[in-house]
């Protein structure tokens, strides 16, 4: 195994570059940082380097960080290294529970953001959270955006994410061209939380969904059609969708490999679950999908991509057959 080498970083003061919405983005004027290097944070975090920036790397497995290191970013040993030598901070990591002890730990980086600095959480988290870290940070003169993506493997590594931002908006005017690195559809969707908010839509949206696509290509299978041609067919008609036509086909080719996670989609759909009891909803299409990927994950395909849900709703077809 190759072992990377950890630098130690002093502590310096950093320029005020952030003192007003109207800022110079460029790699000479902007220090990057990023946490988390996982299926979607590596491509992302590559665009920023691709793109001459300097970027400052944590990640809990620095054999993860390897070709970010090969490229030219520096690893650090802890978030709060990050955040030393950097004017914007950005994570992408799998759990609320991760981005509270990034942020909130004794190494985290609210332990050594400078004022004036930016805060930038991609991670799908919970956005009572998101609005905890943009009142801490605005006590220390940091600005703070809650701002997850959706675009799974292909959309991070095409720089095609959609991303939803909440917080304040000349924050996000700071941070644009950095986010147009690495998306095409950057939405302002209101104040911190409401990033997260617009996510638990898309994640609402995606599971109905993901239950149809799946059920639909088994149906096709019993039928004796050829999935292919089905996709073809049906991909740019009505029934077309983003899961259908990009999902569908490594269905098809049997590859169940993780563009996100089964376990950080059930994680979402918890989530979702817990807005919408606050809220008095009872979304029972939602409550279906969480069961179904539960089941998912009680098959042992919690580590597989989210369509794996095809591989468990077809065994318990079987199942429930004998």
């Amino acid at each position: 195994m190759m072992m990377l080498r950890v630098q130690r970083v002093p502590l310096r003061p950093l320029a005020r570059l952030f003192s007003s919405s109207k800022v110079s983005t460029s790699p000479q004027t902007q220090r990057i940082g990023w946490i988390g290097t996982g299926v979607m944070g590596k491509s992302m975090c590559g665009h920023l380097i691709s793109a001459g920036y300097p970027v400052t790397v944590y990640t809990r497995t620095p054999e993860k960080a390897s070709e970010l290191v090969a490229r030219g970013a520096t690893l650090v040993e802890t978030p709060r290294d990050v955040a030393k030598q950097s004017d914007v901070v950005f994570s992408m990591v799998g759990y609320p529970s991760d981005v509270e002890e990034i942020v909130f730990g004794k190494k985290g980086v609210l332990q050594a953001l400078n004022p004036g600095s930016i805060f930038c959480d991609f991670t799908t988290s919970r956005p009572a959270l998101a609005q905890k870290i943009y009142d801490f940070c605005r006590k220390i003169g940091v600005r703070s955006l809650d701002a997850p993506v959706s675009g799974g493997d292909i959309g991070a590594r095409d720089a095609k994410l959609s991303i939803m931002v909440g917080g304040e908006k000349s924050t996000l005017e700071a941070v644009q061209p950095l986010l147009a690195l690495l998306g095409t559809n950057i939405k302002y969707m209101g104040p911190a939380g409401a990033g997260q908010h617009t996510k638990m839509v898309n994640q609402i949206l995606i599971a109905s969904n993901m239950v149809g696509m799946v059920e639909g290509l088994l149906y096709a299978k019993k039928a004796g059609l050829d999935l292919n041609q089905v996709i073809a067919a049906v991909g740019s008609g009505a029934a077309g969708s983003w899961s259908i036509n990009n999902l569908g086909p490594r269905i098809v080719q049997g590859n169940f490999d993780p563009g996100f996670f089964v376990e950080h989609f059930i994680k979402d759909l918890g989530i979702a679950l817990e807005e919408a009891k606050r809220m008095d909803l009872d979304l029972k299409g939602l409550h279906l999908a969480r069961q179904l990927y539960e089941e998912v994950k009680a098959q042992g395909y919690s580590k597989l991509g989210t369509h794996a849900l095809y591989l468990a709703v077809e065994n318990l077809h079987y199942k429930t057959r004998i």
